[in-house]
């Protein structure tokens, strides 16, 4: 039965570690317990069910493992250990099964933000399941938005710091408790909307207050899309505090102090780990435009404007791959991306231009140092040989990735990595 249980979340779990390979094996009796030793293209952990040892493995050829990757999944194999010793009576697969896909990620997730921290499992699952309930509000048309800071540290410590940002502290009189009830009427989430406003809260889920501006930044801007604001408040909300927001996608984001993101998207849980993107990129792409680039992605993903991105050598000819431009032969159209050619990638996502840019039709080619080549290019996509699941994007993402590394960010969300002629990963 534990193979059984386990095929029932298998797609989902390769889907969160990108398209890698999962299994789970049973190890005979006195069979040594592998260990996964330097490769990092391998999670392997073991655990035990009914007496029995399962080895779980996870491998992904073309790129390493990230920590939080490898973390998260022994987070999650602990949960999986758990949830069959307590729900293993005869003639209850089809039960377990069903509860397995729809909860375990959701205990994984609770367990990996709560840290270290024991006896916080159960506030912190429901803020999670709140925010879940609340992503299909909606009012009046518009989708329901809010967000928590969770912090780590005393209360009036955090609160000194808010002096040095735009925010201010807002009192909310008696003790409020944060719980299935909390958004029964819509004013607390039309009020506190996650972009001008956060509730701030301990992690046993006991309402403190809430931190408001009255100036907030333009909602397609990259800084706020990517939650870097956000970043900055967790760096003084003590160690492991995070954020929860619910967003205009519809979407429960989990930010971390780390910088990196849980993302539930879809029905589905998934790492957004920007390591995984850094080393895709090592020495495509000098460092600082690495980062630029990063959360342009995440923010075109979260606002669900698609792209395609080709980094390349300044060696490389691309006559071969370009067919014409979106532009064509308009002189205003090449007076614009002439504006643009030559210029950083990371002053042109401080102008705002980045993102116009990026969200306009054909492909944008990025070179070594971070300048924009091109954009607007029309590619020919007889370069791809073999069949290609997808629509135009996911084919000219894979005739472009011939030249260098490619980033497709599709109209649903999803970003997709390439690299010569095949697809090595997938976010969302």
């Amino acid at each position: 039965m534990p193979k059984s249980a386990f095929n029932a979340i298998k797609n989902s779990l390769m889907a969160f570690l990108g398209g890698a390979e999962v299994a789970l094996i049973e190890l005979e009796k006195g069979e040594e317990k592998p260990t996964k030793g330097e490769n990092k293209s391998l999670i392997v952990k073991v655990i035990q069910i009914d007496g029995i040892t399962y080895l779980f493995r996870a491998h992904r050829e073309e790129l390493a493992f990230t920590a939080m990757e490898s973390d998260f999944i022994c987070e999650l194999m602990v949960a999986f250990e758990g949830l069959f010793a307590g729900f293993s009576s005869q003639g209850f697969s089809a039960h377990f099964r069903t509860a397995l896909l729809t909860s375990l990620t959701d205990i994984a997730v609770t367990r990996y933000i709560r840290a270290n921290r024991k006896g916080v499992f159960w506030p912190t699952q429901s803020l999670v399941q709140l925010l879940k309930s609340l992503s299909y509000q909606r009012y009046e048309g518009t989708p329901a938005t809010t967000g928590f800071l969770v912090y780590r540290t005393q209360l009036e410590d955090f609160v000194k710091t808010l002096q040095e940002t735009r925010y201010d502290w807002l009192e909310l009189g008696t003790r409020h408790r944060i719980n299935s009830s909390f958004f029964r009427n819509p004013l607390p989430y039309r009020f506190i909307d996650g972009y001008r406003a956060l509730f701030v809260c301990d992690i046993k889920m006991n309402l403190k207050g809430a931190i408001r501006t009255s100036a907030p930044g333009p909602r397609d801007n990259i800084e706020q899309l990517s939650n870097r604001e956000t970043l900055s408040l967790l760096a003084n909300a003590g160690d492991d505090a995070f954020a929860v927001f619910v967003n205009k996608s519809s979407e429960v984001e989990v930010v971390l102090q780390s910088d990196k993101l849980l993302l539930w998207r879809k029905g589905y849980w998934g790492i957004f780990d920007p390591d995984i993107m850094r080393e895709f990129l090592a020495k495509k792409l000098e460092k600082r435009s690495i980062d630029h680039l990063i959360w342009t992605m995440y923010a075109l993903s979260k606002s669900r404007h698609g792209t395609v991105v080709l980094i390349t050598d300044d060696q490389a000819d691309l006559d071969d791959l370009r067919m014409g431009s979106v532009g064509g032969r308009d002189p205003l159209s090449r007076a614009l991306i002439e504006h643009v050619r030559g210029r950083k990638i990371g002053l042109l996502k401080r102008s705002g231009e980045l993102n116009s840019i990026l969200s306009s039709d054909g492909l944008t080619v990025i070179n070594r140092k971070g300048e924009l080549i091109d954009t607007g290019v029309i590619i020919d996509t007889s370069k791809v040989h073999d069949l290609v699941t997808g629509g135009g994007r996911t084919t000219a993402a894979t005739a472009a990735s011939h030249f260098g590394p490619v980033i497709k960010v599709s109209e649903d969300g999803q970003i997709v990595l390439f690299r010569s002629g095949r697809q090595i990963y997938q976010f969302g």
